[in-house]
C-alpha cells in the first residue's frame, strides 16, 4: 500500500495510524500547491480530487477521504484496538468522533482558515467557530485518556492532527488546558513522535 501525503495536512492522521498499527507502507509525498508527487508525477492523474490523502491498494485500488482511510487502515490489523469491531458500541463511538472532527473541526474550521479563497472574514469566522467546537472536546477528554473509548484509536489519530494545527491557524490552547495536556501526552506516543518527526523532515526539505 501506499499513501499519499503532504506534511501536516489532514493525512498525519492516516501516517499515525499506519504506524500504530504496524503496517507495511510506503508513503508519498505531493505538494498540493503544485498536485505534483514528491517524484514529479502528476498527482491529479493518480487523485482526480487533487488532495490527501489517498491510499493506494496492493491492487491498484485507489480510496480517499481521511475517515474512509483511517477505517480501511485500521482494519487492516484488527488486533490493534485502532477501530473496534462491526457492530459493536464502541465502534459506533470511535466513529461519532471522528466525525465530529472531519465535519466540525476539519471541514468547519480548518479548511476555511487554510483557503487562499476564503476572505480573511470567514477565516475569523472560522476560528470563532473553533471557540465554540473545541470545549466539547476539552470536556470529553476531562479526565480521560483518549477521546473515543479507553485506548488510542483512529479518532485520536485524527484528533491529534486537528490540536497540533491549531498554533498554525492562529488558535490558541491555553482557555483548554485539557487540550494542550492531551495533545502534549499524545506527542510522546512513539507513533506520533515518529510521524511528526519524519513530516518535519519532509517539511523542511
Amino acid at each position: 500500500m501506499e499513501l499519499f501525503f503532504a506534511p501536516f495536512a489532514c493525512s498525519l492522521a492516516g501516517h499515525i495510524t499506519a504506524r500504530e498499527a504496524g503496517l507495511d507502507l510506503g508513503l508519498r509525498q505531493v505538494s498540493l500547491a503544485t498536485k505534483r508527487t514528491s517524484d514529479g508525477e502528476d498527482y491529479l492523474a493518480i487523485s482526480p480530487k487533487g488532495y490527501v490523502p489517498a491510499l493506494r491498494l496492493d491492487d491498484g485500488t485507489l480510496l480517499s477521504e481521511n475517515p474512509v482511510v483511517l477505517q480501511y487502515l485500521a482494519d487492516q490489523r484488527p488486533q490493534s484496538g485502532l477501530l473496534p469491531a462491526p457492530g459493536t458500541r464502541d465502534r459506533y463511538t470511535v466513529l461519532e468522533w471522528v466525525g465530529y472532527v472531519s465535519t466540525e473541526l476539519h471541514k468547519g474550521v480548518f479548511a476555511l482558515i487554510f483557503s487562499h479563497a476564503a476572505p480573511e472574514a470567514a477565516k475569523q469566522y472560522a476560528r470563532q467557530l473553533a471557540e465554540r467546537k473545541l470545549p466539547l472536546v476539552a470536556e470529553r477528554l476531562a479526565g480521560r485518556e483518549f477521546v473515543a473509548i479507553d485506548r488510542f484509536t483512529i479518532a485520536d489519530a485524527y484528533l491529534i492532527w486537528a490540536l497540533n494545527l491549531c498554533p498554525f491557524a492562529g488558535i490558541a490552547l491555553d482557555p483548554w488546558p485539557e487540550l494542550q495536556a492531551y495533545l502534549t501526552r499524545m506527542q510522546a506516543r512513539p507513533s506520533v513522535r515518529d510521524a511528526l518527526a519524519y513530516e518535519q523532515e519532509r517539511a523542511a526539505a
